[in-house]
């Protein structure tokens, strides 16, 4: 940690100002994402919430609206699993530059069956990690345009105990919906890694930092109705593992850092304090695995041939 972090200490519920930047979140209708929007509503900046359905973005916008005083957050159509409207997506910010973007939207599937994108690749991978591959490239020019942007990207603690396979990352021989759910997320996390290493040797002045929450459940998540509704007896039920893990507010918490705190750097990592679970933010070392520069040239090879776009062709 940087001597700065040791004089000012991190304080979760006082993240500093941030008036006047732009900030963007994807998937902030909901879940992490949604608490990851309200807080950095908090802090005075324009938040744009990135959702494939604007009906839950307007519902999410107005319920930070009812939480946060004076609140600048709107919406804006973004749909990761239609590379092809990416760009349109892009041009409807209608912002000159972007302070930071929030890699947060997922798609997690239980069902057994594969499904594809509208783009023929399987969902998860497809959304979670391809998505915010090319979303990347088509923002670039705006991260750019700022002093010192951000590109933030929630990973996941299931993905520490994953491996990818570079022969069979779309899971078309050998598909388990947990699995791959954790690999699309292992995936993301290697690329945001390799990305800050490739803007360093571009000379960039934007940053990439990956983060994850912990253990996040929905019952140990303070009610947003209609947003999120959490019963007495969801409560009462999720009382033990509190011990353990935490609510998706706290999740949202490396991330809220990872955009704000000063101290924070490109190539890091950062998680809840306590066994990676739960607690406040903090910086942990990058897993072991995640360091592997061989794995992480050859998936963002695969990832531009798959996207058709390549973030070392946009000026940084």
């Amino acid at each position: 940690m940087s001597s700065t972090s040791s004089i000012v200490p991190w304080d979760v519920q006082r993240p500093p100002r941030a008036d006047g930047r732009v900030f963007l979140v994807t998937g902030g209708n909901a879940g992490i994402g949604y608490f990851v929007a309200e807080q950095l509503s908090a802090t005075g900046a324009t938040v744009v919430l990135g959702s494939r359905n604007p009906a839950k973005a307007e519902v999410a916008a107005a319920s930070i609206r009812a939480h946060v005083a004076g609140a600048r957050v709107r919406s804006a159509r973004l749909d990761l699993a239609d590379l092809s409207s990416l760009i349109t997506a892009v041009e409807s910010l209608e912002v000159g530059c972007l302070d930071a973007v929030v890699h947060n939207a997922g798609v997690a599937l239980d069902d057994p069956s594969r499904r594809e994108t509208e783009d023929g690749h399987e969902l998860m991978f497809g959304t979670n990690h391809l998505g915010h591959f090319a979303l990347t490239h088509w923002l670039m020019p705006l991260l750019s345009a700022a002093p010192a942007a951000r590109i933030v990207t929630m990973g996941s603690f299931a993905a520490k105990s994953e491996r990818l396979d570079l022969g069979d990352l779309q899971s078309r021989k050998d598909y388990r919906p947990k699995r791959a759910y954790g690999r699309s997320k292992l995936a993301q996390m290697y690329c945001g890694v390799e990305l800050d290493r490739r803007l360093r040797a571009a000379g960039s002045t934007v940053t990439s930092v990956v983060v994850h929450p912990g253990g996040a459940l929905d019952s140990l998540t303070p009610s947003r109705p209609p947003v999120h509704v959490r019963t007495a007896g969801a409560r009462l039920g999720a009382a033990p593992a509190a011990l353990l893990v935490q609510g998706k507010h706290a999740g949202a918490w490396p991330a809220v850092r990872a955009v704000l705190d000063p101290a924070v750097r490109g190539g890091q990592l950062w998680g809840p304090r306590v066994f990676g679970l739960r607690g406040e933010p903090r910086r942990e070392p990058v897993w072991n695995h995640l360091g592997d520069t061989s794995v992480a040239a050859r998936l963002w090879d695969a990832s531009c041939d798959l996207t058709g776009v390549d973030i070392g062709t946009v000026p940084g």
